[in-house]
């Protein structure tokens, strides 16, 4: 049995057959104290600041809140303010010892200070944010701008854009199959669509309009990727047929044969057959009997063009300018005399070489030997006659066609009494001569000049017809900047 308290709060005495439990009232003794040696009141006061931390304003505790939710923000009551709110409470006249203590309720709550707006960090340029922001308002008007341009069909060197997108692919095939007849025939053509780096092949023609897979790529997440880190931010559509088969050979009723007799024991409807005429024949046989008609376009056979792809560079101008004035030094005498020269490429030194041969000559004749013993034909090849009509006109004549018919070039020099003399180039297939532009096979006037003396010249725009009387006045020209 604890003693009466000394604090000047009357108590009566307990007896001890009530069963009542002072420590388990009051708590246990303070460092392992007597039990009932506490001071209820002082405890009381102890425990006033956690009580009020634990309840909050203005709420009674009625339910049970999970822990994460029970914490209430109210501001605890410290021990100093609450010692004197407990000296206040007037002393009851005969309550017992275990009489609990009234809590001392916490002062009000004030209300939260505002939050102040959160301040974007110190280290923030605002110039780099502007950038940025306009940085990203310019991809997105690129972008848009991007998105409305036109899908572009490309074929080839062909670029055009398609003003109707919504057409499909085999839509377009047909629309350009007039320009492009390869493209005639659908199960032979395949579709491909090159965006930027995304490349999508196109699985149904018939189907599928070009807007569609326009948009489908410009939505995909691997389009937007590589736009980001592509330089060309402003990337074409292009939209790509593709020849994906081609028939070769002719069809199997027809056949080309070398002559008449192979053709007509052939099982072959149709035949074309060269004929000695140097023209192409084409033989038709069925139930009537044969037809054979000329033919001038055969779709059958390739077509050929007559001409010369040189196999060694141009004569250099210095060699052709020696031997000009060796033609003309053969026509100061008192009679003009005609020249040979052969012109011959050196396999070894990989240049040209000239070769006067041993001649005979006169006025309109040259009789030469053309044996080439000092220059064997295993190193050098014989790639040009050439021989002057001294003041005469540079045509071949009847005697330079029965001279000239090994398979060479031949070139003739005319009126070498002029300061730029004429020169006549042909080629000789066999003794089948055709006429050859002289840049075929010879070095042109070409030297490099100072390139300020280009921007001294101007084009000009007649403004008005050339009058073409002598007397008429000088024409009135404008300029074109």
């Amino acid at each position: 049995m604890s003693e009466q308290s000394s604090s000047g709060f009357p108590s009566a005495e307990v007896p001890d057959g009530k069963g009542l439990d002072i420590d388990a009232i009051f708590g246990g003794a303070p460092n392992g104290g007597t039990p009932g040696d506490v001071n209820p009141f002082e405890a009381a006061l102890a425990q006033q600041p956690a009580l009020a931390a634990a309840i909050p304003q203005g709420q009674p505790q009625t339910t049970a809140m999970p822990a994460e939710q029970a914490q209430p923000q109210t501001t605890a009551v410290p021990a100093e303010q609450a010692q004197p709110q407990a000296a206040q409470q007037p002393a009851a006249s005969a309550p017992p010892v275990f009489q609990s203590v009234q809590p001392v309720q916490p002062a009000p709550a004030t209300a939260p200070a505002a939050v102040p707006a959160p301040q974007p960090p110190l280290d923030i340029d605002p110039l780099a944010a502007a950038m940025a922001e306009q940085e990203a308002k310019t991809e997105q008007k690129a972008a848009k701008s991007l998105f409305e341009k036109a899908p572009v069909f490309h074929y080839g060197s062909a670029r055009e854009d398609i003003t109707d997108p919504g057409m499909t692919f085999e839509e377009l095939r047909i629309a350009k199959s007039a320009d492009f007849p390869e493209l005639g025939e659908g199960k032979k053509v395949s579709w491909t669509v090159e965006y930027g780096k995304t490349v999508k092949a196109i699985t149904d023609p018939k189907g599928t309009t070009i807007a569609s897979v326009k948009s489908e790529i410009e939505l995909s997440k691997a389009f937007l990727d590589n736009l980001k880190k592509a330089k060309d931010k402003n990337p074409d559509c292009l939209v790509k047929p593709r020849v994906t088969a081609q028939s070769k050979g002719i069809a199997a009723y027809k056949g080309v044969f070398a002559s008449l007799e192979e053709a007509r024991a052939s099982g072959k409807a149709i035949c074309t057959i060269p004929g000695g005429d140097g023209r192409v024949y084409e033989l038709r046989k069925n139930e009537l009997g044969e037809f054979i008609a000329p033919k001038d376009s055969v779709i059958d056979l390739g077509s050929v063009r007559a001409g010369f792809t040189p196999a060694l560079p141009l004569v250099p101008m210095e060699l052709l300018a020696q031997i000009i004035s060796f033609f003309r030094c053969c026509m100061t005498g008192p009679e003009e005399f005609e020249a040979l020269a052969h012109i011959l490429w050196d396999k070894q030194e990989q240049e040209f070489v000239v070769r006067i041969p041993e001649q005979t000559v006169t006025k309109a004749h040259i009789d030469a030997k053309l044996n080439r013993d000092d220059l064997p034909e295993e190193r050098y090849l014989h790639y040009i006659d050439i021989h002057s009509h001294n003041s005469m006109e540079a045509k071949f004549s009847p005697v330079d066609d029965e001279d000239e018919r090994a398979t060479r070039i031949y070139i003739v020099v005319g009126r070498l009494d002029k300061f730029f003399p004429d020169i006549t180039v042909r080629m000789s297939c066999g003794g089948t001569y055709l006429t050859l532009p002289p840049g075929c096979v010879l070095e042109s006037f070409g030297a490099v000049f100072p390139a300020e003396w280009r921007t001294q010249v101007k084009l000009l725009r007649r403004s008005a017809p050339p009058v073409l009387h002598p007397l008429a006045e000088p024409l009135r020209c404008q300029g074109i900047v």
